[in-house]
């Protein structure tokens, strides 16, 4: 009886850590965690954002400014909806992106950029094993990529 009990748990446990193992995979295959952003002229880190999934919808914000020149102080000046002279820390750049069907991509959102207040078309794409994010931002035809890069120990 005893042995059978201690089967019993054994594979419980393999199961609770195969359930684990898949939502750690999913997760690292999908925009949510924590990113460094690269600064596209110098290279160096950026920022800090966290994605957030909610109701199947994903949402980012600016989590910190890593800039060593960067203004802790920052207001999107620029911005013309709801953001306008928000602080950048905390700012919403992300918004409304969702999982495309049948593909390991999130689109139809935008993305916000701080600095000149404009937004973009978004999609985002989990690259190398969700280590590196491919965020694409663009108008109509137009647009540009960036790689963020998931901060380590974080999914």
């Amino acid at each position: 009886m005893q042995s059978s009990f201690h089967l019993s748990q054994l594979l419980k446990s393999f199961i609770m850590l195969g359930v684990a193992a898949l939502a750690t995979s999913a997760m690292a295959n999908s925009p949510v965690g924590q990113w460094h952003t690269i600064d596209d002229k110098t290279g160096e880190l950026k920022s800090m954002v966290v994605i957030v999934e909610q109701q199947g919808v994903i949402k980012g914000r600016v989590e910190k400014l890593l800039r060593k020149d960067a203004d802790q102080n920052a207001k999107c000046d620029k911005c013309s909806d709801d953001r306008k002279n928000q602080a950048v820390l905390g700012l919403e750049i992300i918004r409304g992106a969702k999982k495309a069907s049948g593909k390991n991509v999130w689109e139809d959102g935008e993305i916000l950029d701080p600095e000149n207040g404009k937004t973009y078309g978004l999609r985002l794409t989990p690259i190398e094993n969700g280590a590196k994010l491919e965020v694409r931002g663009s108008i109509g035809p137009f647009g540009r990529t960036q790689t963020w890069v998931r901060v380590p120990g974080t999914n």
